[in-house]
């Protein structure tokens, strides 16, 4: 019985433990101060680290610590700390990373060091797509998802005629191209489209085009700060009183409450999270209210989400090792405040349902950030559709 006792107790995950320099390591590397610092930033810190401390501050018996650094939406400068943090700070996981330049950056070097990195508030769906890797994850949300799932929502709704103000670079380009197949593919129209640079200080003549194009939708395929100015400029120049509505293919609660409801009433997003949408979410996100006086964007509720099935599948496994711990995470299912349906997919995606929201009236909020009426659930299988055949990490 005693030897029997002994095999049991050395086979045990806590036994045979390894845990490289014991300890766990997460650097949350993200903007500190810059335009994406609202929606990521300190906020994204704060939820990696009330993740490590619900999950009790150890792992295997081994201290889990939070790092933070800033990458200034720069890809030189976020590829140095990247690389100081694998190779001499032993940091084991990266999560955040606002902007796909630097996000597609981290990428590469955590694949050439062979460490974890989960991306949280960058789109681009080449993350697992073409450039994929064993070692990198993509939590949250790719703009194929967004611009697929709000589109074929909105034109069942009955919004069946499109006009878009395009950011003029790559994003806004993938963004168009994307709504604009699913428009025609369900039936609907697109009008045009007019595509000012990126930060167009004067947005006027874009939005008086897109208003005289008669189109039902018009569709901001822009992130920040065109896409918050043209919902600004629209609300002004009375859009959605004229009865058209404004479909943003990328917008976050921080960017409601900077426009404020009489601005961004009747604009149709959609998005990953929202904090009011059930117990479970509301539970968390006063929580997290408590400590950053805001309520969460979908990147902030990410990162807790993800740094926390992290740190179960380190526990689980009984190792940090990383294409280990990543080979658990895809195992088991993700069904938390943050992601319902949700299950990491072959290529490194996580795939889970999506939410089309109507930002409401000011005199339909009943309290601070009530901003959202939800209209409809969205599959995660119909918003991401299937793995690329690009990753080499699908089967073929």
């Amino acid at each position: 019985m005693l030897a029997a006792f002994a095999m049991a107790t050395l086979s045990s995950p806590a036994a045979l433990a390894q845990i490289s320099d014991d300890v766990v390591k997460i650097g949350v590397l993200t903007d500190m101060n810059g335009p994406a610092s609202t929606p990521t930033g300190q906020g994204s810190v704060t939820a990696a680290q009330m993740a490590v401390d619900d999950f009790g501050g150890k792992v295997l018996g081994k201290p889990i610590s939070v790092i933070v650094g800033d990458h200034q939406l720069k890809p030189d400068i976020g590829g140095g700390i990247a690389r100081r943090w694998y190779d001499v700070e032993q940091v084991d996981l990266i999560v955040d990373v606002p902007v796909s330049a630097v996000g597609l950056a981290i990428q590469s070097i955590a694949n050439e060091k062979k460490k974890l990195f989960i991306t949280h508030s960058t789109g681009a769906a080449d993350f697992h797509g073409k450039f994929c890797s064993p070692y990198a994850i993509q939590w949250v949300f790719d703009t194929h998802a967004l611009a697929v799932g709000t589109a074929k929502e909105v034109v069942k709704r009955g919004g069946d005629s499109w006009f878009f103000i395009t950011d003029d670079y790559a994003f806004g380009h993938a963004l168009e191209r994307d709504a604009s197949a699913v428009v025609n593919a369900n039936g609907g129209k697109v009008l045009g489209s007019v595509r000012p640079p990126l930060a167009t200080p004067d947005l006027s003549s874009f939005v008086l085009q897109a208003q005289a194009s008669k189109a039902k939708i018009i569709g901001i395929a822009a992130g920040p700060p065109n896409n918050m100015n043209e919902i600004k400029t629209g609300a002004e120049f009375g859009i959605f009183k004229g009865g058209q509505q404004m479909a943003a293919l990328l917008a976050l609660i921080t960017d409601i409450h900077s426009l404020g409801l009489p601005a961004a009433q009747g604009l149709l997003l959609t998005t990953s999270f929202y904090w009011d949408m059930d117990d479970k979410t509301r539970e968390w996100s006063k929580r997290y209210f408590a400590k950053m006086n805001r309520m969460p964007t979908m990147w902030q509720a990410g990162v807790y989400s993800s740094v926390m099935h992290y740190l179960d599948a380190i526990k689980e496994t009984g190792t940090d090792e990383p294409l280990k711990v990543a080979a658990k995470m895809r195992e088991k299912p993700i069904e938390d405040f943050f992601a319902r349906n949700g299950k990491l997919r072959e290529d490194n995606l996580m795939v889970h349902d999506l939410m089309l929201v109507e930002v409401k009236k000011p005199e339909e909020s009943k309290y601070p950030w009530d901003y959202y009426k939800i209209l409809a659930k969205i599959s995660g299988e119909d918003a991401f559709g299937p793995p690329d055949p690009a990753c080499p990490l699908v089967k073929k």
